[in-house]
């Protein structure tokens, strides 16, 4: 089950400030991290997907340090710079977005816009598609 918390209950979990009339949020970093976390449980994770592809948590799941991918991601992987399931990109799109990437892939560099994406794009904070 999927669930996100509502605005109302995420906002009165933080301090809020008013600094030369602009409002401001106040929290400790374990705060912020516990807001991302509460986040990260409305997202799906693509249990055999991840697992596949992050062997050593297959493994670790496997030795009973957690008890699912979910778990993991929830609580390292996204901070780990993990996704939880393989992303579609929108080829034409991405090459639209990024001029820079259909460079590479015309002249050779790269094999796909899906390859970018999956060995820099994700950790460089590009989209996959107009989500």
């Amino acid at each position: 089950m999927n669930y996100l918390p509502p605005f109302n209950v995420l906002k009165s979990s933080v301090r809020l400030l008013s600094v030369k009339g602009q409002l401001k949020v106040d929290m400790s970093y374990d705060e912020l991290l516990d807001m991302i976390k509460t986040f990260l449980r409305a997202v799906p994770v693509d249990d055999a997907w991840y697992r596949s592809t992050y062997t050593d948590v297959d493994e670790a799941i496997r030795n009973g340090a957690y008890r699912s991918a979910r778990q993991h991601f929830i609580d390292h992987g996204y901070f780990e710079g993990r996704r939880p399931y393989r992303l579609e990109v929108d080829e034409a799109w991405y090459f639209k977005t990024y001029p820079d990437i259909h460079e590479c892939v015309k002249k050779g560099e790269l094999e796909s816009a899906l390859a970018h994406y999956e060995r820099h794009g994700y950790e460089e904070g590009r989209r996959p598609a107009d989500i």
